[in-house]
Parts: structure tokens; C-alpha cells; sequence
């Protein structure tokens, strides 16, 4: 199948972010979904390069986009932490509102709007689903290598051979959002998710080590209570490979009869 990409755009305050937009052959079927994704901490939109490409062969438009103060994405700055935890979960409905003007399928009120990311990108998928951007819409989240830690146990970001790869990381983001500020902030927000009524499916990997091996059964137990969950655990799926994902999004997809 031939596949369409374009660059696209997206605005945090008062700069640029880059954007790719995948588009499936104009001939296929109309799209049942839209979807959007972003990359993990430190990272960048090509880390799940693979998603975009795979939904796109099966007919789902879909656009990844890099978030702001990621050096390896966009050079873009944050200026302050505060700003980033209002505005970064807003992309998701800038992203939704590009993609949807693109897409050949115009009847967007039927469409399933799939949010998603890896890590990081991941919650920030769960807090645009929290938020009232995309209330009236059939939405769902693909949460890949996400997860919570035990209560008692050393979590992987607070053990001395993780804190040795910290140099590298915080250089490579905005000071605002450097580990020390961030990390404990990812681990308070997931406590306080307020979701209800939303359809979440986690991919973690049995070998992801950020995660643990029982970091998303335990969110998966959190969130289960007022919200349709669930939970695939490849046996090879690294926390540093988010792109070996994109094999159990479409079969998650397809399970789902949205591919």
C-alpha cells in the first residue's frame, strides 16, 4: 500500500513543533479511527515512527509529533514546568484537529480518536483524555511502557546505576523539565488520574526494566474500577525500543475491529 507523509506543525505558546502526518492510500477503505502518538522522555517522534507507519498501511491515518523542550525533536525551549504540565496534554487536540482536516473521511463524529505514546507520551495521552478536549468523541489510549511502582520498592529512576545515565538525559531536554523536576511528577500524577468511562489498552514488554515487572498490572488494577482496561505483555518489548510495539498496536487493533 501506498503510503502519503506529510510534514506538519504544531504550536506550544509561542513556538514550532514538528509533526508528521501518515496518510493511507487514497483508494483503501474509509478510516473507522484517527490517530495520535508521542514519544517518551528524552526521546523523539521517529521512536515510534513504526506505529504511524504500520496504522497507515492498515487505513488509519496517523500523526506523531515531537513534544517541547525535547532537544532530539524540535529545539524548543520550556521556559517553565508549570506551562508544560497545562499545555503539553493540549497538543493532543491541536494534533486531533490537523489530522482530522487532512483525512479523506470527513464524518469525524464516527471516527474513534485513538491517543497514545510511549512512557511519558503515554501519560500525557491519559491526561488529554482527562481533560474536556475531547469530550463528545470516541476516544481510547494506547499507553506503551507505562506503568506504576510497587509501594515500598525501589523504583529503577532512584537506583544509582539509572541515576549514572541522568548526565546524558538532562542534557538533552529543557532545564525546566529535567529529570529532578519531572520524575516526581510522573509518578504523583499517575496517583492522581481521574479517568471514568474511558477505553485505556497498556503494552509493556515482560523485559521492560523502567517498568518493572509489575508497574502496569498495578495501573491496570488502578484504573480498572471506572474505566475499560487492558493489558498486553509481549515477552520482547525493551523500554528503549518502543518501536517493536507497533506488531501488538494493530493486533490490539484489529481485536478491537478497528483495522
Amino acid at each position: 500500500m501506498t503510503i502519503k507523509i506529510t510534514k506538519s506543525k504544531i504550536t506550544y505558546l509561542d513556538q514550532e513543533l514538528n509533526a508528521m502526518i501518515f496518510l493511507p492510500d487514497e483508494n483503501t477503505r474509509p478510516a473507522k479511527a484517527l490517530a495520535i502518538f508521542t514519544h517518551g522522555y528524552t526521546s523523539h517522534k521517529s521512536s515510534i515512527l513504526s506505529w504511524a507507519t504500520r496504522l497507515a498501511e492498515e487505513g488509519i491515518p496517523a500523526m506523531i509529533f515531537d513534544q517541547p523542550g525535547h532537544y532530539l525533536g524540535t529545539f524548543s525551549e520550556v521556559e517553565s514546568f508549570e506551562q508544560y504540565k497545562k499545555h503539553a496534554p493540549e497538543l493532543f487536540k491541536q494534533a486531533y484537529e490537523k489530522l482530522k482536516d487532512i483525512s479523506t473521511n470527513k464524518d469525524y463524529k464516527n471516527l474513534r480518536v485513538i491517543l497514545g505514546g510511549h512512557s511519558l507520551g503515554a501519560l500525557l495521552s491519559l491526561l488529554a483524555l482527562e481533560s474536556d478536549d475531547f469530550i463528545g468523541l470516541d476516544t481510547m489510549s494506547l499507553c506503551v511502557g507505562l506503568g506504576m511502582p510497587p509501594k515500598g520498592v525501589t523504583h529503577i529512576f532512584d537506583t544509582p546505576f539509572y541515576k549514572s545515565t541522568l548526565n546524558v538525559r538532562r542534557q538533552l531536554v529543557s532545564p525546566a523539565i529535567s529529570p529532578d523536576v519531572i520524575f516526581p511528577w510522573i509518578k504523583e500524577r499517575k496517583e492522581q488520574l481521574e479517568l471514568e468511562g474511558k477505553r485505556v489498552h497498556f503494552i509493556t514488554g515482560a523485559d521492560d526494566a523502567v517498568v518493572g515487572k509489575d508497574g502496569t498490572q498495578i495501573m491496570v488494577d488502578y484504573l480498572s474500577e471506572r474505566n475499560q482496561v487492558s493489558y498486553d505483555r509481549p515477552t520482547k518489548l525493551p523500554h528503549h525500543m518502543p518501536e517493536m510495539a507497533a506488531p501488538h498496536i494493530k493486533k490490539f487493533l484489529k481485536d478491537e475491529g478497528i483495522i
